[in-house]
């Protein structure tokens, strides 16, 4: 099972948007290419997101499953990749001083891939979610910038028309 930690600096509430926006999944999940749709419940317990993997034009469509989502602390998916098989994906978010730390545990649990010597496959998954918490940190952060740059008008507020 592959495991990584890394250090984001931005609250685990970022790190949740991040994960509760479904079309934003290719940007920080390492070999999805695209979304084709997102479940009006995402991110929800049973909810689905419909991607694609692979390079055009070997792509692949595919989806992965929430098994457990606990705000802001714990996410669990199923990723389906076929013909490679299953992997159960769990994130784990925890408060670390000023900044966040996020763990990633992945293992393959159905399809051909759990054929794969555990080592080697331990060895690609964790190069592989190196870079995607590297990506998830980027989205994460910049998000956090940026409300912290952005003052938030609240509902109640007057818009001033524009003539």
């Amino acid at each position: 099972m592959a495991r990584n930690v890394r250090v984001l600096h931005c609250r685990p509430e970022d790190v949740f948007d991040v994960l509760g926006n479904g079309w934003l999944y290719p940007s920080w999940v390492v070999g999805a290419s695209r979304m084709r749709e997102v479940d009006e419940a995402w991110p929800d317990t049973r909810s689905a997101l419909h991607h694609s993997f692979g390079v055009w034009p070997a792509l692949v469509n595919d989806r992965t499953i929430v098994e457990r989502y606990a705000p802001p602390r714990l996410m669990v998916m199923r990723a389906r990749g076929w013909p490679v098989g299953e992997a159960r994906v769990t994130l784990e978010v925890k408060t670390n001083g000023d900044h966040t730390l996020v763990r990633i545990q992945e293992e393959v649990i159905t399809g051909p891939a759990r054929f794969i010597p555990r080592p080697i496959m331990d060895l690609l998954l964790h190069w592989r979610n190196t870079e995607t918490l590297h990506r998830l940190a980027y989205l994460a952060e910049g998000r956090a910038a940026s409300a912290r740059l952005l003052p938030r008008q609240s509902a109640d507020e007057d818009e001033t028309p524009v003539p």
